[in-house]
């Protein structure tokens, strides 16, 4: 059986601090999807850095995360 896979979407997720409750951080996530799937690790994270360096909350983490589509040929 030969299986197929096909590309979907690549998703970048960031997670980051906006703050701290009782002495422990406050952690939030947001994923931007629809990028490219042949983007280039480097780029997601150069992206992702820069976005932050703009805002008032730190960058704790970067994520990629690739969807395919299995087909059986």
């Amino acid at each position: 059986m030969t299986v197929i896979s096909t590309p979907l979407v690549t998703e970048m997720i960031l997670r980051y601090q906006t703050g701290m409750v009782n002495g422990s951080p406050v952690i939030r996530q947001k994923s931007i999807s629809w990028l490219k799937t042949d983007t280039a690790d480097e780029d997601i994270y150069e992206v992702a850095v820069a976005l932050f360096e703009l805002l008032d909350y730190p960058l704790i983490s970067v994520t990629r995360n690739n969807r395919f589509e299995l087909i059986e040929e």
